[in-house]
C-alpha cells in the first residue's frame, strides 16, 4: 500500500526587521498526515497511535476547534463556506504529540478534489492563550508554488498588532516542503517566518530516528517561543493587549490567491 503520508525534517526561522531586529531558528520535524489514512498508521507502527498515549500520537482534539465532530467534517464545513469544491484528499502537515505534549503554532491542510488538483489552503493558526484560528484561501490556477494573501485576523503574539496584512507562498510537499509567511503593516516588512525540510517515508524506524535527532521537540518549541518573547519585552518593543477589540477582525473575508 503507498501511503501519501510522510515525515519532513528540517527547521524554522522567525526574523523580525522591525522595530528591531530578532531571529529566532529552531529544527523540527513535522507529519504530513492523510487524514484517511491515520488510523491505517495507528495501527501499523508501533510508536504511532490515535487518541491514545505513545511516543508519537495524533489526538483529534488538538485540530479543528477540539470538538467531536470528524476533523474531515470541520475542513469540509470551512471550504464550503469559502464556495471550494474539494472533497478528495487532505493533507495535513503538523507536530504530533510527543510523550504526551504538543503545541503547534501552525498547521497546514492541504485540500484536494476528487481528482487529485489542490483546491484550497486552511491555514490553523493556535496562539499560547488556548486559541485557534483557521484562513482558509481557495486556490485558483495551479503552478509550482502556491501565493495568497490575507488580512491578519487572529491574535498570536502580544508583540504584533491586528493591522498586519500575511503573505504566503508554499511549495506543496513533494521531496521538500517550503512555506514562508511574511506579515507587513502599511509601513513595510515587519517580519519573515519560513519553514522547509526534506521528506522521509513515514516508518518506525524514521520516527525512531525523528525522536533522538529532536528529542522533547514539543516541549522546546513552547520554551523557545516564551524566552524569545523574554528577550524583545527587555528589547523594549511594544505590548498589544490580548482583548476582544484586538481580535475585531476575526471574521472578514480573508481570501485571495494568486
Amino acid at each position: 500500500m503507498t501511503l501519501n503520508s510522510a515525515l519532513y525534517s528540517g527547521s524554522v526561522m522567525h526574523r523580525r526587521v522591525r522595530p528591531v531586529l530578532h531571529v529566532l531558528r529552531y529544527r523540527v520535524f513535522w507529519l504530513l498526515l492523510d487524514i484517511d489514512e491515520i488510523d491505517e498508521l495507528a495501527k501499523t507502527l508501533w510508536l504511532f497511535s490515535r487518541n491514545r498515549f505513545n511516543a508519537l500520537c495524533f489526538c483529534d482534539r488538538d485540530h479543528g476547534d477540539g470538538g467531536t465532530a470528524s476533523l474531515r467534517a470541520q475542513i469540509l464545513g470551512h471550504l464550503s463556506q469559502a464556495n471550494v469544491q474539494a472533497e478528495g484528499k487532505i493533507l495535513l502537515l503538523s507536530m504530533p504529540r510527543i510523550f504526551g505534549y504538543v503545541f503547534n503554532p501552525l498547521s497546514l491542510y492541504f485540500c484536494h478534489d476528487t481528482k487529485n488538483q489542490l483546491k484550497a489552503m486552511v491555514y490553523e493558526v493556535h496562539n499560547t492563550f488556548g486559541e485557534r484560528h483557521s484562513y482558509v484561501i481557495p486556490i485558483n490556477g495551479g503552478g509550482a508554488s502556491i501565493n495568497q494573501e490575507c488580512e491578519k485576523a487572529f491574535y498570536v503574539s502580544p508583540f504584533l498588532g491586528m493591522d498586519l496584512r500575511y503573505s504566503f507562498s508554499v511549495a506543496p510537499p513533494g521531496r521538500g516542503i517550503n512555506v514562508s509567511i511574511r506579515a507587513h503593516d502599511n509601513a513595510g516588512l515587519v517580519i519573515l517566518t519560513a519553514l522547509s525540510g526534506a521528506r522521509r517515508a513515514l516508518t518506525d524506524g524514521s520516527l525512531l530516528s525523528a525522536l533522538f535527532a529532536f528529542p522533547f521537540l514539543t516541549v522546546k518549541v513552547m520554551a523557545a517561543i516564551h524566552w524569545h518573547a523574554l528577550r524583545l519585552y527587555f528589547k523594549g518593543l511594544k505590548v498589544h493587549a490580548h482583548s476582544s477589540a484586538a481580535l475585531r477582525h476575526r471574521d472578514l473575508p480573508v481570501r485571495k490567491s494568486t
